[in-house]
């Protein structure tokens, strides 16, 4: 199965994500870049929300793992709050290859969130390789993650 991979930055991601997108093409995924396109200054909200936007807009290969999503940018952390204001959304900050392989063993993350400044280039480049390796674990994972929506928003059945 060949995966589409999203990804998106800041200024303070852009050298990452250009490294991203030339590893990910060279394990022949298909990579859709959703910018920016330079370094200059740029506010990251802007960028999480396209990504998301198409994540969603996906639909089943959005919420099967066909589809998943990286956003860069300096700490990872200012991109993974815009995204997961998003339902359906599960953006994840990883630090190591091992809370990659986690986000989507056992939270069915589909959105990597990276922080060029924290990981640099080597280690950014290992997690989202593990990342997008590791598949959703299913059985009692998803009771809980099924719990996200509802706990937030009570009306839901």
């Amino acid at each position: 199965m060949q995966r589409t991979v999203l990804i998106a930055s800041d200024h303070g991601g852009f050298v990452l994500k250009t490294a991203l997108i030339q590893a990910l093409r060279n394990a022949d995924c298909m990579v859709e870049d959703l910018g920016p396109d330079c370094t200059g200054s740029c506010d990251y909200p802007t960028y999480a929300d396209k990504l998301c936007k198409r994540l969603l807009d996906a639909g089943e290969d959005g919420q099967n793992g066909r589809m998943l999503g990286i956003l860069v940018c300096g700490t990872g952390l200012g991109m993974s709050m815009a995204a997961n204001r998003n339902p359906g959304i599960r953006a994840a900050v990883c630090t190591c290859e091992f809370m990659a392989r986690m986000a989507r063993a056992h939270n069915n993350a589909n959105v990597l969130c990276l922080g060029e400044r924290v990981v640099g280039q080597g280690l950014g480049l290992d997690i989202a390789r593990d990342f997008l390796a590791a598949n959703f674990e299913g059985a009692r994972h998803l009771r809980r993650i099924s719990q996200f929506d509802t706990l937030t928003n009570p009306t839901k059945p």
